[in-house]
């Protein structure tokens, strides 16, 4: 793919930017040391194991492996060619370019099948967004749309619809542009009738809110209804082999890059709420879509920040949805805290009532932190003023307080809680003390009564392993090193078949007359799993100036190998002649062994 675009321009693209800013986008990444680390986006991890190196430009994951330059890591993360993640690096870099266009749909990583739904909910889409801002039909969804506080420019962003009363509209349009009717009963946009005979359209009279996947595509559509007698108020697409709303965040392909500099993510109940918030300049807010907080969700987050802001509705529904949500974040390292609304509001309501502002100020801005949310969710619906509820609640609070690893922390809401009921500070202390040993005990209890200790990320290489990545590092950077490797090794290959497979190609690259570069040979590589073993071994601190004798070290430990595999294998067939009664083989075998081991190199 790479051959489309000049090597020399490939250089300069890759020049023009900053490997750190691009991954930056997708990535939380924190510097420890001369390298980034952050949760890697290709995998679920809890603790960093994806390191950016900014001195090579290139990323590599410990833990699955993957890694590259920067256009490999917009082409796995976007899922898109070679030529449109240099399109993506040329607008980054201000640099011109011009390629041929290519089919993005040919290589999105989906079956043709799920294309056809995404072409299928994109056409229908525009078709809904056009007959929303430019007919006459659309004027009283329109009109509704305004009246609830939506503006213009916000219909526009988030591609806002509006589905006719008509009963075949979408069946026609897509049939029309080469759409079956099953497929399209299969992407969830129409229904068969009941009696077999034809299909309708799902959506009628609907305002029609585009449900975007992660990558900026519609999939799915939820539908709210222009009248009042019209039942359910809400209709979402089914869930289909495209869309799963465990899986997706209401607009989280739009609030990626906010999220990223603002440094946390602001998670809301619905889309309603997150249009209202993005019109309030809160342009870093998601929603779930009318389900539990999922871990696939968490790991959505987890890519771009490790901190969030919930803001549900005030309501004993919403309250317990925060405490759900915010305990699972918690449960995974989260940092969460959680807007406060006045009793009886939503996040859409607030900002119509009071404005942007203040909403901005006094709700984002004064978010409670975690304890002091679930303090406040204990007393959700207690009397405090009876003695029963009230000792209820201490004893809650008391629990919560046990299981904080910062006693300072939990000093300061021990101390709140003894004046506000005016108990002693000591007895609070005292039963504090028990129950925070009562909690440790259990946590013992759960890790079988030993210490968890952190997992080394890697472990120790073999040497002759290590031997062959030494010399692979020296090929990669010097030509004549190359193939004066190749001449030391004679004809044995390497160990490892990725290695042998490396060596190949870049032999093929230095043959095409390519000057050494490793980020450029990265793009000569097809395979996967081949550049994650060239960034691992980029990533080693190899000295590029190894003397001739370390050289001829590594080389030994390469060839040795070999020969110690054989030796093995000879002494297995030398036990088999001796249980065999085969004295002749037997000592013909150990004078093999016998040479083999004189043959070693020290």
């Amino acid at each position: 793919m790479a051959a489309r675009i000049p090597e020399e321009k490939i250089s300069e693209l890759r020049q023009s930017v900053d490997i750190v800013d691009i991954i930056n986008e997708y990535v939380q990444l924190k510097k420890q040391g001369r390298n980034y680390f952050g949760l890697c986006p290709f995998h679920s991890e809890n603790t960093p194991s994806f390191s950016v190196a900014p001195e090579k430009q290139i990323y590599h994951c410990f833990g699955c492996g993957a890694g590259g330059n920067v256009f490999n890591f917009l082409m796995d993360a976007e899922g898109i060619t070679f030529q449109e993640a240099a399109a993506i690096v040329a607008d980054k870099g201000g640099i011109p370019l011009q390629i041929q266009n290519t089919d993005k749909r040919q290589d999105d990583g989906y079956p043709s099948e799920h294309q056809r739904m995404i072409d299928a909910h994109e056409l229908l889409g525009k078709l809904y967004h056009h007959l929303l801002l430019n007919t006459k039909e659309g004027a009283g969804a329109l009109q509704y749309l305004l009246s609830r506080g939506f503006s213009t420019e916000g219909i526009r962003k988030f591609k806002i619809g509006y589905s006719l009363p008509e009963w075949d509209l979408a069946v026609k349009y897509l049939t029309k542009r080469g759409f079956a009717e099953e497929e399209l009963e299969k992407a969830g946009l129409i229904v068969k009738k009941e009696n077999g005979d034809g299909f309708f359209d799902r959506f009628r009279n609907r305002v029609m809110f585009p449900l975007l996947d992660a990558k900026g595509r519609t999939i799915a559509f939820s539908a709210r209804a222009v009248e009042n007698d019209d039942s359910p108020k809400y209709l979402n697409t089914p869930e289909t082999a495209i869309f799963n709303k465990s899986s997706l965040l209401y607009n989280y392909n739009g609030a990626r890059s906010e999220i990223r500099r603002q440094g946390y993510a602001v998670l809301f109940e619905g889309f309603a709420d997150v249009i209202s918030a993005d019109q309030a300049n809160v342009k870093n807010g998601v929603a779930v879509m009318g389900t539990s907080l999922t871990n696939e969700h968490i790991r959505l987050l987890r890519r771009l920040t490790d901190t969030i802001i919930l803001c549900f509705d005030s309501d004993q529904a919403g309250i317990e949805a925060s405490n759900r949500a915010g305990s699972l974040l918690v449960e995974q390292g989260m940092e969460v805290k959680a807007a406060m609304l006045p009793k009886g509001t939503d996040p859409d309501d607030y900002i119509r009532k009071y404005g942007a502002e203040k909403f901005r100020a006094d709700v984002i801005g004064n978010a409670l932190a975690w304890t002091a949310f679930k303090l406040h969710y204990y007393r959700f619906g207690k009397n405090l003023q009876n003695e029963g509820e009230k000792l209820k609640y201490i004893e809650e609070v008391m629990n919560e307080l046990s299981k904080l690893g910062n006693p300072i922390e939990r000093e300061l809401y021990t101390r709140q809680l003894a004046e506000e009921f005016s108990l002693s500070l000591e007895v609070l202390e005292d039963q504090q003390k028990k129950l925070v040993q009562a909690e440790g005990k259990k946590q013992q209890k759960q890790t079988g009564g030993f210490a968890q200790v952190p997992k080394k990320r890697q472990s120790v290489l073999p040497a002759h392993l290590t031997a062959e990545r030494m010399l692979l590092a020296r090929m990669l950077r010097d030509e004549e090193a190359a193939y004066r490797i190749m001449e030391m090794l004679g004809n044995q290959p390497f160990y490892y078949d990725e290695h042998q497979a490396i060596i190949t190609y870049l032999l093929s690259y230095y043959a095409a007359g390519n000057d050494p570069d490793p980020l450029l040979f990265l793009d000569h590589l097809p395979d996967k799993k081949l550049r994650a073993v060239v960034t691992e071994i980029e990533m080693m601190a190899v000295d590029s100036e190894d003397s001739e004798q370390e050289l001829k070290d590594c080389v030994n430990y390469v060839l040795n190998h070999a020969k110690l595999l054989m030796i093995k294998e000879k002494q297995s067939e030398q036990r088999e002649a001796e249980r065999s009664n085969n004295v002749q083989r037997a000592l013909e075998i150990a004078q093999e062994i016998i040479s083999l081991r004189n043959s070693l190199s020290i």
